[in-house]
């Protein structure tokens, strides 16, 4: 098992900066992806960015050019830079980790979730 302890959020203003950090504990050589997730009010939850642990990325059209997700594997820590924050970005952001298992000649993944940190961008 993985547990993914977040943090970072806060209330900025449009056009603002936000640093988002997950730390992640436990079976940590299991983990074959992290990323970030966010649920605004009434709306089902969305893929921000993903990071393999090769290094490869992942975004939303909607954050291209403006999030950057990025992991230290010393630290076991991964963050997402949020920069040119709109109020479109307000949302629960939570800190996914996939990990990939072999039982039985079978390839299986879990994912684990953290308990989420609240982003909210003013206008």
């Amino acid at each position: 098992q993985v547990q993914l302890v977040e943090s970072g959020g806060g209330l900025v203003q449009a056009g603002g900066s936000l640093r988002l950090f997950c730390a992640a504990s436990g079976s940590i050589s299991r983990i074959n992806a992290m990323g970030w997730y966010r649920q605004a009010p009434g709306k089902q939850s969305d893929l921000v960015a993903a990071i393999t642990i090769a290094g490869r990325t992942n975004y939303a059209d909607s954050v291209e050019g403006r999030f950057t997700i990025s992991r230290d594997n010393a630290k076991n820590t991964v963050y997402l830079q949020m920069n040119s924050l709109k109020p479109g970005d307000t949302a629960v952001y939570s800190c996914n980790a996939e990990l990939i298992y072999y039982s039985g000649g079978s390839r299986y993944s879990e994912d684990y979730w953290g308990q989420g940190t609240q982003v909210t961008v003013s206008s």
